[in-house]
């Protein structure tokens, strides 16, 4: 499983198509959400960034992140 920085994260903003999003150190491809259009979701949160705890404030639990495929890990900034 590959395995991310916070820089190469940003790069998957969903510009170019490819959309991730980390939560909890894990990544996953939201490309195919037509909830993430563009990397954006709900003009608030933004693709290529660790979401761990904007999820604390979301209306939603983690439930649906794991509707998406897990492609990598996100390595934590102590490990970097």
């Amino acid at each position: 499983m590959r395995t991310f920085t916070k820089e190469e994260l940003a790069k998957y903003d969903g510009r170019d198509g490819i959309a991730y999003v980390a939560y909890c150190g894990k990544v996953y491809d939201v490309s195919q959400s037509f909830l993430w259009q563009r990397g954006r979701h709900q003009v608030v949160h933004r693709a290529g960034h660790d979401l761990t705890e904007a999820l604390k404030e979301a209306p939603h639990g983690s439930e649906l992140l794991e509707r998406f495929p897990v492609v990598g890990k996100l390595l934590s900034s102590d490990k970097t």
